[in-house]
């Protein structure tokens, strides 16, 4: 169906994709804070030319081959040297790292709050479910905001250190729940201030690092976004073997603690320019209106809409996502009956199968993704198409997922292949999935930053990924009591393979919609110049 909207052109290059041939010592002023050529005396020792810069996490961002080539926008790359991008990096990750792994941690110790609140484990679970669903609602607030006054705004109230503050405050408060609602209240409160440090980390990331080298930073940093749900299980079941579950929650709130500590000290401003400096020309009326249209929740949650492309690389994520938490949630449902295990800390070893696999793909994943750009770089002698990117993924999204959840939903099904195959099948799972996500959300960062839309576009798809993760969190231990380990997993397979098909299918026709798209984007522009004009 989408292939009869436009005709292939694998070609087709957008006014983002264009590199143009330079000199490798082609000076490039560097944007300091107080404009361009500055001294930004923060940072002595920022790189000044292409040939000095190493934006890649181990100083190698891009092959011989395409050192000769910059973005049209390269000097925004130049304003940290290596090591402080390698320094934020590593704060964001263990930012990432927290709110997922809040979402798991509990995983192993749901009979233990169902005990402690006089419920069931469904219900805990339906907890958990609403904690991912307000996860997904609280990304369409996030990063707009973050768009316009930053991802750090130098005001009291910012974005990184508020919502850092109130997911400490709401983690000690779940700690301390009463009772069933009050959980089920400072869940979500948890849920909605959490998300900021993924969706504002990922746009971070794509502030400071150029496309060719973007995939590998971001694998370091989905690494903590990714282990968390499979690590938080395993640590909720060594806490709650000899101790009480509402300790778990009191470690997750002293490493809240920790990670604000870092921001608040360490984070820069990574933003080049916010959209907040386009309202400065208006009179308050329509600055306030105009203001509202920028910071809209809407602006994320219809972007995918109105981008085919966008759409179904989010739909890709979110059955990634979904097969992740359809995976994590009923292990100790399934495997503890089936081997016979007996304790909270058995069931949780299982999890660092998939933790392991999510570590390991880390470090291949990202670097596959940017060795792919590299190379069609260089096929097509110094053009960047950013949908060969996605060229990197379809062997796993397609292939080796679906094939490890086969493996094991039917040999867990069918009782045969002892311990070994299911582990070694969700370790190889974990690995292919780091294969994925890299590519999907370096793609949205690639297409939609050249109209400032950056921080909108990962939002949208953390919107896909966590509606998706509720989904699975919420249907996986019904489903699998009505149709059998082995059938829920087929169908699970069958999404991926389905999603898999539409990424190719924007391998092959993103070009065409991504002009369409820039055709709109140029005449808004020209007619939003035209209003300040006349004001």
């Amino acid at each position: 169906m989408l292939g009869v909207l436009w005709s292939k052109s694998e070609d087709t290059t957008t006014m983002s994709d264009r590199y143009s041939l330079n000199s490798s010592t082609t000076q490039l002023p560097v944007e300091g804070p107080q404009g361009a050529n500055s001294s930004y005396s923060s940072f002595p020792s920022s790189p000044k030319t292409l040939v000095q810069v190493q934006s890649h996490l181990v100083n190698h961002d891009s092959s011989a081959e395409t050192d000769e080539y910059e973005e049209e926008d390269a000097e925004q790359y130049l304003r940290f040297s290596p090591s402080r991008k390698i320094a934020i990096v590593a704060i964001l990750t263990f930012c990432a790292f927290l709110t997922p792994i809040s979402s798991t941690a509990i995983l192993t110790a749901v009979p233990e709050l169902a005990t402690t609140f006089g419920t069931t484990g469904d219900m805990i679970n339906a907890s958990n479910a609403l904690y991912l669903a307000s996860m997904a609602v609280s990304c369409l607030f996030w990063g707009p905001l973050s768009q316009v006054w930053g991802r750090r705004p130098v005001n009291p109230l910012q974005i990184f250190i508020l919502s850092g503050l109130l997911f400490w405050l709401s983690t000690a408060a779940t700690a301390l729940s009463p009772n069933l609602p009050a959980y089920f209240i400072f869940r979500v409160l948890t849920a909605l201030q959490g998300t900021s440090f993924l969706v504002v980390g990922s746009s971070a990331i794509g502030d400071i690092y150029e496309p060719r080298a973007r995939a590998t930073a971001l694998a370091w940093f989905l690494s903590g976004s990714m282990t968390g749900p499979a690590l938080g299980p395993f640590l909720g079941g060594i806490v709650v073997t000899f101790r009480d579950w509402r300790v778990i929650f009191w470690l997750l709130t002293a490493l809240t603690g920790f990670a604000v500590l870092l921001i608040t000290l360490f984070l820069p401003e990574t933003i080049p320019h916010t959209s907040k400096a386009e309202l400065a020309g208006h009179r308050y009326p329509k600055r306030i209106k105009m203001l509202w249209q920028r910071i809209s929740p809407l602006r994320a949650l219809l972007l995918p809409f109105s981008h085919p492309n966008i759409f179904i690389t989010g739909l890709a994520a979110g059955a990634l996502v979904w097969n992740q938490y359809a995976l994590l949630t009923p292990i100790r449902y399934i495997l503890n009956p089936r081997f016979h295990l007996s304790s909270p800390i058995q069931a949780g070893l299982f999890y660092l199968a998939p933790g392991c696999g999510y570590l390991a793909g880390t470090f291949v994943g990202g670097r596959w993704a940017d060795y792919t750009v590299k190379k069609y770089i260089k096929k097509r002698n110094g053009q960047r198409v950013s949908e060969d990117r996605l060229r990197s993924c379809l062997p796993y999204i397609c292939v080796i997922t679906p094939g490890c959840l086969l493996v094991y939903g039917w040999t867990l099904d069918r009782e045969v292949g002892g311990i070994a195959v299911p582990v070694v099948a969700m370790f190889l799972q974990g690995v292919a999935q780091m294969f994925c996500f890299p590519s999907l959300q370096s793609y949205c960062l690639d297409v939609m930053q050249p109209h400032g839309r950056s921080a909108e576009v990962v939002a949208s798809s953390y919107v896909f990924r966590y509606v998706f993760a509720a989904l699975g969190t919420g249907v996986v231990l019904p489903a699998t009591q009505s149709l059998g380990v082995g059938w829920f997993n087929t169908i699970s397979a069958l999404f991926l393979v389905f999603s898999g098909i539409l990424v190719w299918l924007t391998v092959i026709y993103g070009p065409r919609w991504r002009e369409a798209a820039d055709l709109k984007y140029s005449r808004k522009t020209i007619e939003d110049k035209q209003a300040r004009a006349e004001a």
